[in-house]
């Protein structure tokens, strides 16, 4: 896997890896801060390896996953993400992705998680428990794993006190759509004002 498409809306972490891939010589051969431009990119491109972030405008990093997927991608594609709960490890490998890491540590298992994608196996790290954090509730992990992917990127949006027009605006949908995500994600989640919403958010990693 020499080529590889880095699908991150941070520049610094878009640095960061290209060093460390270019440290592998591995070729960076594109780089993009949104998903629909990483699908337009992989076709022309056609990048052994492609790696995303979650967080994303337009196409979260799950969706471009399941899209790539459809499209019938067939090279490695790694989620590289700040989030490490179970629910986005479980989604990143169920919309089609060989391996899975947490930014927060400090990237030091990219090279591992190549590695295992390049020798034809998938790269999931346990859960690591948070010194003094419960484990998530049986019943909140049913209630996320309801979530469809994009009601889960509008619950980690209200959880970071964004308004509907700011979630229109990076999502590239309208009001009127994220209005909606909002009204399902609560119904599904029992949630019946904001303050429970960041209870919930806050008692799962969410964010």
């Amino acid at each position: 896997m020499k080529n590889v498409l880095i699908v991150d809306d941070h520049p610094v972490v878009r640095m960061a890896l290209r060093l460390l891939l270019e440290t592998d010589n591995m070729n960076v051969i594109g780089e993009t801060d949104d998903g629909f431009e990483a699908m337009n990119l992989t076709k022309r491109l056609s990048p052994d390896l492609i790696i995303v972030d979650i967080d994303m405008p337009s196409y979260n990093g799950i969706d471009l996953v399941q899209r790539l997927r459809n499209n019938d991608f067939g090279g490695g594609i790694l989620v590289l993400t700040g989030k490490d709960g179970d629910h986005y490890i479980k989604r990143s490998a169920n919309a089609g992705a060989d391996g899975f890491i947490s930014k927060r540590n400090n990237m030091t298992e990219l090279h591992d998680a190549i590695r295992a994608i390049n020798a034809g196996y998938g790269y999931f790290p346990l859960n690591r428990k948070r010194h003094g954090m419960p484990d998530d509730e049986p019943a909140d992990k049913a209630k996320i794993e309801a979530l469809s992917s994009k009601e889960l990127q509008v619950l980690v949006f209200l959880a970071r006190g964004m308004k509907v027009v700011e979630m229109a605006q990076k999502m590239k949908i309208s009001d009127k759509t994220v209005s909606t995500y909002k009204r399902r994600l609560m119904e599904k989640l029992d949630i019946h004002n904001m303050v429970g919403l960041y209870e919930f958010a806050k008692r799962n990693n969410i964010s």
